[in-house]
């Protein structure tokens, strides 16, 4: 794995991909899956961040087979459409890259559904929409599931008893919360694809810390994280750098089911693609069950590998 980089990933000719996000990390990812060779979707709520994408993509990968899906992560009723439109046009889709996210927005946001925003958007919208093509993936050559997590991870907490931060809102709490939650998921997507012989590989990904648009986006640019993102743009390592994790757990051999990759500098901030750890409450199985319960409990989606993306149901 020593200084893994896009000239080490592998042909991706034939496979069919399906990237949530349309800036940053996820257009990072999209753009090296699509010069590969891979047919990638993305997808994202704002058709003309999209567009723009798209187009990126398209000028420096000449030919690639590459289109935008509407899905808006904070609203179940488009991430079951976006899950119907993607069975309408393919048989089966062999990579989902839960990626997209929202960061630290200074006060109490929802959903459309009622959620609070990071926990709905970051894990709620990406457990609904992996439910939704779980029969696709079922379907797909050597299928896997990347969900990004974020080194804010350790610091978080699954908060059952304010899951949506009703009594109390704090902006980096909330988001840590959410990016653990990724992490109990993954692992959790693993023992249940195990336990089911789903067949569908799941691994997880964080990029250290990454020259986006995510904390201007979020907590704004005035905000103390936003001047150090525009103040100090040499603490944050190039978007491409930072996306190589996610793409090593997406198409590396050496990639274990189960397994968690970042940079592998100091912290994990900054470098190329090595083993992660763990952080010790996302290795807590009773925790990750009770979340998967109430997960589907909260998105009214069932993991059910018969169900027909189409039918699933939500609830709001």
């Amino acid at each position: 794995m020593a200084r893994w980089t896009t000239s080490d990933l592998p042909p991706q000719h034939g496979r069919i991909a399906l990237v949530t996000g349309t800036g940053g990390l996820g257009l990072e990812d999209a753009l090296e899956l699509a010069r590969a060779g891979c047919d990638t979707i993305v997808a994202g709520r704002d058709p003309a961040k999209g567009a723009a994408a798209i187009a990126r993509i398209r000028r420096e990968a000449p030919g690639a087979a590459v289109r935008f899906e509407r899905c808006d992560l904070a609203d179940l009723a488009s991430v079951a459409a976006c899950a119907g439109r993607v069975e309408a046009q393919v048989g089966r889709l062999d990579l989902l890259v839960n990626n997209a996210a929202v960061m630290v927005p200074p006060r109490r946001l929802l959903t459309s559904d009622g959620f609070e925003l990071q926990f709905g958007t970051n894990y709620l919208g990406h457990v609904a929409l992996t439910a939704a093509l779980l029969p696709l993936l079922r379907r797909g050559r050597a299928p896997r599931v990347v969900s990004v997590s974020s080194i804010a991870a350790p610091r978080g907490r699954i908060d059952f008893d304010d899951l949506q931060a009703e009594r109390a809102y704090d902006p980096m709490a909330r988001y840590a919360q959410s990016k653990l939650a990724n992490l109990l998921f993954a692992l959790e997507l693993q023992r249940r694809s195990d336990a089911g012989g789903w067949g569908v590989t799941s691994l997880a990904a964080h990029p250290g810390i990454s020259r986006t648009d995510l904390i201007h986006n979020g907590a704004g640019a005035r905000s103390i994280q936003g001047r150090i993102r525009s103040w100090m743009p040499f603490l944050f390592q190039p978007v491409a750098r930072g996306a190589l994790p996610t793409l090593y757990a997406a198409t590396a051999p050496g990639a274990r089911a189960g397994g968690y990759y970042g940079p592998d500098g100091f912290a994990g901030l900054r470098g190329y693609p090595t083993d992660a750890s763990f952080p010790p409450r996302a290795l807590d199985t009773a925790v990750a069950a009770r979340l998967w319960t109430v997960s589907e409990e909260l998105t009214g989606v069932r993991f059910d590998a018969a169900t027909p993306a189409r039918a699933i149901a939500h609830v709001g």
